[in-house]
């Protein structure tokens, strides 16, 4: 029975390794484009296969085996452990003691040799000592020599520092969407901690403040990596982190590095920036050419009115990079400090046209408020604003433009007008009827208070 049963198993066994063979054969045949392999036991002179194989036509794009690569000049990086060798020196943690037991944390990074310190406003706001630990261990104290609120922005100087590590800051308009970057900063007290990621979306609004301008990123940032480095993939800083959205994860924010350089100037000189001012009202005109923004109202006796800016005219470049809405007209303006001159480039009557403006300091909110809603006096230079009911009669100077009749006068932001050509003012309204009513060429009286005392003044207007 066992030999009947060894001598049945050797045909399937030889048979199997038939069927092996062919198999192999048909697939090198179809491969090489070979006449079709014949199955176990056919003979070339055998009856032809009864079956037909069906022949799979693509119609989508497909990779070609050994074809090129779709991006030829991409080449994915295999370790980023050579570019946080080179740049981790030049980040710092941030320790801000805001109380008794309170202490804040946070990154920043060292960009002069002498322990100049960029970071987040809100990292060091409130706090009552700094100290600064460097990536080779030592700790040093810092004192904010400027700092702003609307960036979210500070500049520190640290104690006894010099030969300090520093980073490199980068061209934050040269990045692209997916582009790699690297974060180094302090989350929750890790030092030096890396995270990656890349580009998710630039220019991004999220509705801080007016200077919104945002790298979004999904490289991990957390508590603590505030005020840190954004680096490119050849070392340069290119952000700010700043801010994380609560509701997900992979998605953080970052200051733009050219917003940064624009605004550390003014940072190191004035402490507190002074913003610059145009002083124009721009409308994102609907029917306006993509990448124009046309001014609707320029102030008299501002920077742009001296420069020979007009209504209808289309803004399309501050210092040579492009405009194409309020929000950004705004950013590139104000980061500059008074007395700077900007470049500007506008489009009248389909010609183009170079100005430059001599920029003064833009008015805060209240007073630009003032001027939309109808407290101007353009004829004197004037921004005014009602007092309340417990202040007393008259009306207050918000703004003062610059070189105008009221500031040659001597008006400041602050003086209550309170007769106009000897009658007593009690509105707004009635202090405009009264300057509109004074004869050309006769000057208009005015008399104001400023703090305890009184005067006069005689102010001729200007058309």
């Amino acid at each position: 029975m066992r030999l009947l049963l060894l001598f049945t198993l050797l045909p399937v066994i030889a048979f199997a390794d038939d069927v092996a063979d062919w198999a192999r054969a048909k697939v090198h045949a179809q491969k090489e484009g070979l006449t079709p392999a014949h199955a176990p036991g056919d003979e070339p002179d055998s009856a032809p296969v009864v079956w037909r194989e069906r022949t799979i036509i693509p119609f989508w794009k497909e990779k070609l085996p050994g074809g090129p690569s779709m991006v030829p000049s991409f080449t994915p990086p295999t370790s980023l452990a050579p570019l946080v060798r080179a740049v981790r020196a030049g980040v710092v943690n941030i320790s801000a003691k805001t109380g008794p037991t309170s202490k804040g944390m946070g990154s920043g990074f060292v960009i002069t040799s002498d322990g100049l310190v960029v970071t987040n406003n809100h990292v060091i706001e409130r706090a009552e000592s700094i100290v600064v630990r460097l990536a080779d261990g030592r700790s040093l104290e810092a004192k904010v020599i400027g700092h702003d609120a609307e960036t979210d922005l500070a500049l520190l100087r640290l104690t006894g520092a010099t030969d300090l590590p520093v980073v490199t800051l980068g061209d934050s308009d040269e990045l692209e969407v997916g582009d790699w970057v690297v974060a180094i900063g302090n989350p929750f007290g890790l030092d030096t901690s890396v995270t990656h990621g890349l580009i998710s979306a630039r220019e991004r609004v999220i509705g801080v403040g007016p200077f919104d301008d945002f790298i979004q990123t999904n490289a991990l940032i957390n508590p603590g990596n505030s005020g840190g480095p954004l680096f490119d993939m050849k070392g340069h800083v290119i952000g700010v982190t700043t801010a994380i959205m609560n509701q997900g994860q992979g998605i953080g924010f970052a200051v733009p590095v050219n917003l940064v350089k624009e605004l550390l100037p003014n940072l190191r000189d004035n402490g507190t920036p002074v913003r610059g001012w145009l002083g124009v009202t721009v409308s994102e005109v609907k029917d306006s050419a993509p990448g124009e923004a046309v001014i609707v109202d320029v102030y008299p006796e501002s920077p742009a009115a001296r420069a020979g800016l007009q209504a209808g005219d289309r803004l399309v470049s501050v210092n040579g990079k492009p405009v194409d809405r309020y929000q950004q007209l705004l950013r590139r303006i104000a980061i500059q400090g008074p007395g700077v001159v900007v470049k500007l480039g506008v489009v009248r009557n389909k010609k183009v046209i170079n100005a430059s403006a001599l920029l003064s300091t833009r008015p805060s909110a209240g007073p630009t408020k003032t001027m939309l809603s109808g407290g101007r006096i353009d004829s004197l230079g004037l921004v005014l604003g009602e007092l309340e009911p417990s202040e007393g009669q008259g009306v207050r100077v918000e703004a003062v433009a610059p070189s105008s009749v009221a500031e040659l006068g001597g008006l400041t932001v602050g003086d209550v007008i309170i007769e106009v050509n000897r009658t007593k003012v009690t509105s707004l309204r009635q202090l405009q009827e009264l300057v509109s009513q004074t004869p050309e060429p006769e000057p208009v009286l005015l008399k104001f208070t400023r703090g305890e005392a009184s005067r006069y003044l005689a102010l001729k207007r200007r058309s």
